[in-house]
């Protein structure tokens, strides 16, 4: 029998096809969720691509295709109650920490959606903590943080710590934190907290600091051919990662909107990489004290660069591509240096899936195999500005 995973935020579009994931590698595996984003998505009036069926749902079918059982809890994690009966009940051994509020354009939307997202996500994490103090101190703990803690400093960010020398004298502190919005803010005050607990509690903590992610499919998502399976996939300005994002506009004939210049860069993955790095942080975990922190990603790109990779591949299917400079909603620099280390997955093993046209066409086929679904009227930036 492989180790027991609770996931939190088992809903999500990470959460799903990390407990398919690691249930179809022979890991006893439960979801917790409580909704949160979808009644988020209802109030903001988006959809995803394709129709995602609720938690129970999705593990009847999923134990129709592989005989394999994925325990769903529906409640919210911050009920101290509720996540402590949970966590003494499934007894895990590892518990994967999603269940937090994911955008930056929602977080700076206005003050509710602030305080919702500060609340939200530093109450989970808060909550987390001391059900495994108080429970099983034990318990490895992988949360997921952002590449978007470091923002773009004008220096190479390290993963997580940084040797540094000062009036003669040496020490290895965190690397310093520039967030850019209150959802940054709020994963960089989870990872001070966590490392508080590892300091005064002899937690076990592996922070993976993660760059935006692309990607529709899974192999677990393939094994159903109804489409049941897949990710919450979503193209809007709120939830839409870049990539997904300039898919989407592709297939439906609006031109890719790049903000700004386009010079952003970050660090970005293949979903399937998402799991990769997760699967080896639980079967690696950290030490008993140790705060371990990973850089999650496999490529760097600006945005320019991804516009004209989208555009290349559309152009092989026949679909004429262009993009459009938007004022940028966000406050942030346009033209900068970036320059992250990403070292620690890699030496565990993770095999990288990179961006290549192959994929990119694929994913283009995918959504437009479903370009009914698409809503025009949630593409394009206007809501969520950075006032």
């Amino acid at each position: 029998m492989k180790d027991k995973v609770l996931i939190l935020g088992g809903d999500g579009y990470l959460g799903w096809p990390t407990a398919m994931n690691l249930s179809n590698l022979g890991y006893s595996v439960a979801v917790l969720d409580n909704y949160f984003k979808r009644w988020i998505f209802n109030k903001l009036g988006i959809t995803p691509l394709i129709d995602c069926p609720n938690l129970q749902e999705r593990a009847n079918i999923w134990k129709g295709l592989t005989g394999n059982d994925i325990k769903v809890y529906v409640g919210d994690i911050g009920e101290q109650d509720f996540l402590f009966k949970v966590v003494k009940e499934f007894e895990p051994d590892t518990i994967i920490h999603y269940g937090e509020i994911p955008s930056a354009p929602y977080s700076m939307l206005n003050h509710n959606t602030s305080w919702e997202t500060i609340q939200n996500n530093l109450g989970a994490t808060l909550a987390v903590m001391w059900a495994i103090k108080t429970i099983n101190p034990d318990i490895h703990l992988i949360k997921l943080g952002t590449m978007g803690e470091y923002g773009t400093p004008n220096i190479d960010i390290e993963e997580g710590f940084m040797e540094i020398e000062q009036s003669g004298r040496k020490d290895r502190l965190p690397f310093p934190k520039l967030p850019g919005s209150f959802y940054h803010l709020s994963k960089v005050q989870d990872s001070d907290m966590l490392y508080l607990g590892v300091r005064m509690w002899g937690l076990r903590v592996t922070d993976l600091n993660q760059g935006p992610v692309y990607g529709i499919e899974t192999a677990e998502s393939r094994m159903d051919k109804e489409n049941r399976l897949m990710p919450h996939f979503h193209y809007d300005e709120f939830w839409g990662t870049v990539l997904n994002r300039f898919i989407t506009q592709a297939v439906v004939g609006i031109p890719l909107t790049v903000y700004g210049k386009g010079g952003q860069k970050r660090g970005f993955l293949n979903i399937i990489d998402t799991l990769q790095c997760v699967r080896l942080a639980v079967q690696n975990p950290a030490n008993k004290g140790e705060f371990r922190v990973m850089n999650q990603f496999t490529e760097i790109f600006s945005v320019n660069e991804l516009s004209e990779k989208v555009k290349a591949a559309a152009k092989n299917l026949g679909i004429d591509v262009t993009t459009k400079n938007y004022p940028n909603p966000r406050k942030e620099a346009e033209e900068h240096y970036y320059n992250a280390k990403n070292t620690n997955l890699l030496s565990l093993g993770l095999q990288p899936n990179y961006l290549t046209e192959k994929v990119i066409t694929e994913m283009l086929e995918i959504v437009m195999e479903n370009k009914k679904n698409i809503r025009q009227d949630i593409i394009l930036p206007g809501r969520a500005k950075w006032q």
